[in-house]
């Protein structure tokens, strides 16, 4: 891979859902589908809208480590990316990544309660194409 950033970020831009990953109370793993990142910053800040009352919002405020990861089935390649999640409430990131429509999931606009922020900071990957893994170190 030439170009990681670029690559990477074309992947990401091309593809429609994100499945993040993060451990429950037991130390398993869990993966949830999540809408693509509403921002991203290179390839290694994505900015994500979620449920404060979600039950990866519970797990992710008692340990931030999780993983993103990316698919573009048709060339059956992706990106594992691995770091740590913040999960923010504060007026300026909500307002950040709110999108006209949003209303259909927080009834309360982007001051409900139940809209918050999660902020991934990816540490590391793993690329994967023709059937072989690449593994990076992402620089902030």
């Amino acid at each position: 891979m030439r170009n990681p950033s670029q690559t990477i970020g074309n992947l990401i831009d091309k593809s429609n859902m994100t499945v993040l990953s993060y451990l429950n109370e037991e130390g398993y793993p869990v993966s949830k589908a999540m809408l693509a990142p509403r921002e991203r910053e290179d390839i290694h800040t994505f900015w994500f809208t979620t449920n404060t009352s979600s039950k990866k919002v519970k797990h992710l405020r008692e340990n931030p480590k999780g993983s993103i990861y990316f698919v573009d089935k048709r060339f059956f390649r992706g990106v594992n990316l691995l770091g740590e999640f913040e999960v923010l409430e504060t007026v300026e990131a909500k307002e950040r990544i709110w999108r006209e429509g949003d209303t259909m999931y927080y009834k309360e606009g982007v001051s409900d309660p139940d809209y918050c922020v999660l902020k991934f900071h990816a540490k590391e990957g793993s690329y994967y194409s023709n059937f072989n893994e690449e593994k990076f170190i992402i620089e902030n």
